[in-house]
């Protein structure tokens, strides 16, 4: 049960990731505040908070949350991870990613700092006991970015939602696990949530490519990977150049896993 649980969080953190290239003022200083509801075949099973943060050339991001359990077998246990970097040239630049999670296996903490795009630490405190896993290179921890900073998608075309947005490969690295994440454009749609945003949306597919620090007997991941039914959403945020997701859906051995947004807000300060 603790593979499949990993595996889930893996992958929800994948499908949330995305490239980055965002231009923001020197001066600007907005909030981002979002919270998703998560469903297993329509069942509730959890809550998500996020929040982001710019002030001048730097930004930090938060997201917490916790899944009941209901259908344990593939969610449960609660937890926040964050970030913090630089914007540089107008894009983000993460220094440091942590992680704490707090499920069956324990309390596992960690921590991953970024240079010039190279993940050059990563600890991890938690059970001293661990599965075989396929192999982590050096050459994999080089132009990677984290996997929550990476909840932002650049759109250089104010007011609309161009498709070329879907059309990335996205290096993930979260200091367990290295994957890329390939978008591709699916469709147009519109979203009316109960707070904040209404309007379209740019739904692209998101194809899960793992590389390394998985179970080599993880038949979630063999699952999941290379499937072409998953589905990222992604709204536009008001006042910032960039989008960020409202919607995921990710087919699992059971049924679909869906997060969604019920608020998604942008607040100057």
């Amino acid at each position: 049960m603790p593979q499949r649980r990993t595996a889930i969080a893996t992958i929800f953190g994948a499908l949330l990731a995305s490239a980055l290239s965002i231009v923001i003022p020197a001066e600007a200083q907005e909030r981002l505040e979002a919270q998703y509801r998560v469903t297993m075949t329509g069942v509730p099973v959890g809550t998500l908070s996020w929040q982001v943060d710019f002030h001048k050339n730097l930004y930090t991001t938060l997201a917490s949350g916790g899944a009941s359990r209901v259908l344990s077998l593939l969610v449960n246990g609660q937890g926040h991870i964050g970030s913090k970097g630089t914007i540089v040239d107008g894009h983000l630049a993460p220094t440091q990613f942590t992680s704490n999670i707090i499920d069956d296996d324990g309390n596992t903490e960690l921590e991953v700092s970024f240079a010039d795009g190279v993940a050059t630490e990563s600890v991890v405190r938690g059970p001293a006991k661990k599965p075989p896993l396929t192999p982590i290179h050096d050459a994999d921890r080089r132009g990677v970015i984290d996997p929550l900073s990476a909840l932002l998608i650049a759109n250089d075309v104010p007011g609309a939602l161009p498709s070329k947005l879907c059309h990335q490969a996205l290096p993930i690295f979260d200091g367990q696990r290295r994957y890329n994440l390939v978008l591709t454009y699916q469709r147009m749609d519109k979203v009316k949530l109960n707070h904040g945003y209404a309007g379209p949306v740019l739904v692209c597919g998101a194809i899960l490519a793992p590389i390394g620090g998985y179970r080599v007997d993880s038949m979630i991941v063999k699952y999941m990977a290379d499937r072409r039914d998953i589905e990222l959403w992604l709204a536009p945020v008001a006042g910032m150049p960039f989008l960020a997701p409202v919607e995921l859906s990710v087919p699992t051995l059971i049924g679909t896993l869906s997060i969604q947004a019920e608020r998604f807000e942008t607040i100057g300060r």
